[in-house]
C-alpha cells in the first residue's frame, strides 16, 4: 500500500468519525449556487513522509503530478501572482480582470530583503543558505505577510516551509493553516515533496522527510460522500519517481524533469465541486 494512501485514509476516517462540524456557524466559503459550504474538521494533524522510501502520491485516486508541478513552479520559480503565467485554470476564481491574485504567493517569495551577505528574495536566500550555511536553523520561507493580507485575493493556505539539513539529508516542514482534504491534501503533499527534491538536488543533498503540519484539516459537506467512495478503492503500490539528475540549477527544473514509473491508480470520473 502507498504510504500516502494509508495516511490519507486514516486522516479522512478520523475527520468523518471524530471531527467537529461548523454547521451552526456562519462561514465565509460558498458553493457555486450560493449555499454556505460547511465542513467537518480536525485540528492539528501532523503527517510524515520519508521521500527516501517512496514518493507520496495517492493511488486510490489519481493525482495529476504535472499540474501540481506547474503550479509549484509558477509560485516558486516564476514567483508570479498572475494566472497568465500559469498553465492551468485552477486560480481563475481568485484572479481579477488583469489575471492578478493580488500580493499573494509568488509575489511574497519575490520580495527582497537586505542581509549582511547581500540582497536576496526568499527562494534565493534558501538556496544560498543550503550551500553556505547548511547547519543554520534559520532556513525558512513565510508568505503570510500581515501587512499585505488586505491586498491578497486569497490568504495563503500553505504559508511556510522550514528546511533543516541533517548530515547530507534535507528535511522540510510544510505549515498549512487550512487544508481541503479532497481537493488539495495530496496535491500539496506531492508539490512540496517535489519542492524538497528540487532544493536538495540543487544543493548537493538528498531529500529526506517532509513533515506536513495542518492546523485545520477539513472535508466539505458536499465532499463527504465522494471521500467515502474514494476510501473504498483498493490502495496500490506507490509509483517510482524518476528525476532528471542532470539538473542542478533550481531554476532549470521543468515539469518534464519529473516522471512517474508504474503509477497504477483507480480512475475517478466524478465532478468535485469547489467552494469559493
Amino acid at each position: 500500500m502507498s504510504r500516502a494512501d494509508e495516511i490519507f485514509i486514516g486522516n479522512c476516517k478520523d475527520i468523518i468519525e471524530n471531527g467537529v462540524w461548523d454547521t451552526d456557524c456562519a462561514v465565509r466559503p460558498r458553493w457555486e449556487d450560493g449555499t454556505p459550504a460547511h465542513t467537518v474538521k480536525k485540528f492539528g494533524i501532523v503527517n510524515r513522509y520519508d521521500l527516501r522510501e517512496e514518493f507520496p502520491i495517492l493511488t486510490i485516486r489519481r493525482c495529476y503530478l504535472k499540474s501540481c508541478i506547474n503550479e509549484l513552479l509558477w509560485i516558486w520559480q516564476k514567483k508570479s501572482n498572475n494566472i497568465h503565467d500559469l498553465n492551468s485554470h485552477i486560480w481563475d476564481s481568485w484572479a481579477d480582470e488583469n489575471g492578478s491574485i493580488g500580493k499573494a504567493y509568488g509575489y511574497q517569495l519575490a520580495k527582497k530583503a537586505i542581509y549582511r551577505e547581500g540582497e536576496f528574495d526568499q527562494v534565493d536566500r534558501v538556496l544560498y543558505d543550503l550551500k553556505h550555511n547548511p547547519t543554520s536553523r534559520r532556513i525558512l520561507t513565510n508568505i503570510y505577510n500581515f501587512e499585505d493580507l488586505h491586498e491578497m485575493h486569497l490568504y495563503p493556505c500553505a504559508y511556510s516551509m522550514t528546511f533543516n539539513v541533517s548530515g547530507k539529508v534535507l528535511n522540510g516542514i510544510l505549515n498549512q493553516r487550512s487544508n481541503d482534504m479532497l481537493t488539495a491534501n495530496n496535491w500539496n503533499v506531492a508539490q512540496y515533496a517535489i519542492l524538497l527534491i528540487m532544493f536538495a538536488q540543487a544543493s548537493g543533498l538528498q531529500a529526506g522527510e517532509l513533515v506536513h503540519v495542518i492546523a485545520d484539516a477539513h472535508i466539505y459537506d458536499r465532499h463527504v460522500p465522494i471521500v467515502k467512495e474514494i476510501m473504498k478503492n483498493p490502495p496500490k503500490k506507490a509509483p517510482r519517481l524518476v528525476v532528471d539528475e542532470s539538473v542542478t540549477d533550481f531554476y532549470a527544473f521543468t515539469a518534464d524533469s519529473f516522471r512517474l514509473e508504474d503509477y497504477d491508480y483507480t480512475p475517478f470520473e466524478g465532478k468535485i465541486p469547489v467552494a469559493i
